[in-house]
């Protein structure tokens, strides 16, 4: 399954506009509030030089990067859980998200009046943060109901359950995250059917004008202050200017207008890099004449259980890892190369697949 992410923000942050930068379906924007009446889903490829380096030596048919699906809610706004707006009843779209992107207003624009009057992003979080609290305070409150009737069977588990909720829904109403509730990694089994929108992980982008995309404003200066002791991270993206930049055909033009930002590279780039490293996830390849394709990992997964992310099969019928390191490959050139070397191992089911591992999975079913 491909890494999935939610996008949220209130409305007018600019969360289809981010959306349209990397995504391959297109969402509608408008200087209106509400005008999307559904989520956006799409697909972003994720940028990896590697996979066309293994391409140079094996000249596949196709190159084929792995991927991370998005999904673009409506905007929230104050008092969506008690029905303002419309985002707040497409909450459930981002439910079984890997992580949170929450989009955040750092720019001015006459045109695109703020729903509060004035832009303020530390206040924008604190306004959104509420409206997830308040959603899974709803989802909490429901579960002890259910988990109240199974415990008058006098099972003692069910009223240990019940003291653990009680925990997290003090912590919620005190406008904490359910990610930092003061329980232990055990205890937090008893949420798990719940996903929980505030126990998701979470990146922060900062939405700035074009003039701010390299260096930030004052805008995002007070967000960087406020969020300095949350295990997080934030970018600074001008998602407008880099959804225009995303149209163009040409990729010397593309690469001409960041330079004329201040960027190396799209911003867009960089936050499928930190998604990664906020779900702890790697990359390896397979790589044959018939394509060159990525896959995406979490860090410590075993071979057999890589193998299953390419198919079911794979991983049933699992035998053994043919594995070779992607810089023992490229510098050597080939696959024979790299056995002549001493570079080619034979691995079993206690592998640990590593980042840049080129596999060939041999089994039978």
């Amino acid at each position: 399954m491909p890494l999935h992410c939610g996008i949220v923000g209130l409305a007018n942050a600019g969360k289809s506009t981010l959306f349209n930068c990397v995504s391959n379906t297109k969402a509608q924007t408008s200087a209106f509030a509400y005008t999307s009446s559904k989520s956006n889903l799409g697909t972003v490829q994720v940028p990896d030089p590697r996979l066309y380096e293994i391409d140079k030596l094996i000249k596949s048919a196709k190159i084929i990067p792995t991927t991370i699906e998005l999904v673009d809610i409506p905007g929230l706004a104050r008092g969506s859980s008690h029905g303002e707006g419309v985002g707040n009843s497409f909450l459930s779209d981002i439910r079984n998200a890997d992580a949170l992107i929450h989009i955040v207003r750092c720019f001015d624009d006459e045109n695109l009046p703020h729903l509060d009057g004035s832009v303020d992003p530390v206040r924008d979080k604190e306004t959104l943060e509420l409206e997830l609290q308040v959603k899974d305070i709803d989802a909490i409150d429901r579960k002890i109901q259910r988990v109240e009737k199974m415990a008058k069977s006098g099972d003692k588990t069910y009223r240990a359950q019940i003291e653990i909720l009680q925990v997290f829904k003090q912590h919620l109403e005190s406008f904490g995250m359910a990610r930092s509730a003061p329980v232990d990694k055990n205890d937090r089994q008893v949420i798990e059917d719940l996903y929980l929108l505030t126990d998701k992980p979470v990146i922060y982008v900062c939405n700035v004008d074009s003039p701010s995309a390299a260096a930030g404003n004052r805008y995002t200066q007070a967000f960087l202050k406020s969020v300095q002791d949350e295990n997080t991270q934030v970018l600074i993206i001008a998602a407008e200017a880099e959804a225009e930049i995303a149209e163009l055909d040409s990729e010397e033009d593309r690469r001409a207008f960041l330079q004329d930002m201040g960027l190396q590279e799209p911003g867009v780039d960089k936050l499928i890099r930190a998604a990664y490293d906020l779900l702890e996830l790697e990359t390896f390849f397979t790589a044959g004449p018939k394509e060159v394709r990525a896959w995406t990992i979490r860090k410590g997964t075993l071979a057999p259980q890589a193998a299953g992310v390419i198919h079911s099969d794979l991983e049933r019928g699992f035998i053994r890892a043919e594995v070779m390191k992607y810089h023992d490959f490229i510098k050597l050139g080939s696959e024979h190369a790299c056995r002549e070397a001493g570079k080619f191992a034979i691995e079993g089911k206690n592998y640990m697949v590593q980042d840049g591992d080129i596999l060939h999975i041999r089994f039978n079913v």
